[in-house]
């Protein structure tokens, strides 16, 4: 559930199918997020899951596994 919420959020913003992502997936790598990306994904999904995401809390997220491990780590 977490995982599909979030390959919704990042197909929208970066404009790719939800299938072409995987856990696996690099968000700066793969997706060509730069820094302007990550805030405004950290944003989108801070709407889409009613919670709050700080700078310091979204270093250590590399990849859609990185951040769903997060964010389902938040939910609990």
């Amino acid at each position: 559930m977490v995982l599909d919420k979030i390959k919704e959020v990042l197909s929208a913003q970066f404009g790719i199918e939800k299938d072409m992502i995987n856990e696996k997936t690099d968000i700066a790598a793969d997706l060509g997020a730069d820094s302007l990306d990550i805030v405004e994904l950290m944003m989108s999904l801070e709407e889409e899951f009613g919670l709050l995401i700080t700078d310091d809390m979204a270093n250590d997220i590399k990849t859609v596994g990185d951040l769903t491990k997060f964010i389902s780590d938040l939910l609990e």
